[in-house]
């Protein structure tokens, strides 16, 4: 059974960084898109950064262009999520997507998420 797990998050004052990391997806195959959400409560899961496995650009939402970066080290299994000049604005809880398709059909894997803080 998957299991991703997120790892990374945590309080931070304006103006720090947070590398978010996932694990959990090594045994998932057909993947084709790997991201990170976010979500505050009661509101709607909204997408932060994404990246195709097929070599195409990352994409980011406006309000983390410049300052976070997605990447992947396939040798450990692992996503990350650089976070810098971090603001209030970015508190919320971040989780890890992994978007599978085979067949023409998609599934997402979700991880528990971790909650990001930042304070003024």
């Amino acid at each position: 059974q998957v299991r991703l797990v997120e790892s990374g998050g945590g309080s931070v004052q304006f103006g720090g960084s947070l590398n978010l990391t996932c694990i959990g997806f090594e045994k998932i195959r057909y993947i084709y898109v790997m991201g990170w959400y976010r979500q505050a409560p009661g509101k709607q899961r909204e997408l932060v950064a994404y990246m195709p496995t097929n070599g195409a650009s990352p994409k980011y939402a406006d309000s983390a262009k410049g300052r976070f970066t997605i990447s992947r080290d396939s040798d450990k299994n692992t996503l990350y999520l650089q976070m810098n000049s971090l603001k209030p604005e970015a508190t919320d809880v971040y989780y890890c997507n992994i978007g599978v398709s085979y067949l023409h059909e998609e599934h997402e894997y979700w991880g528990q998420g971790t909650q990001v803080t930042v304070s003024t």
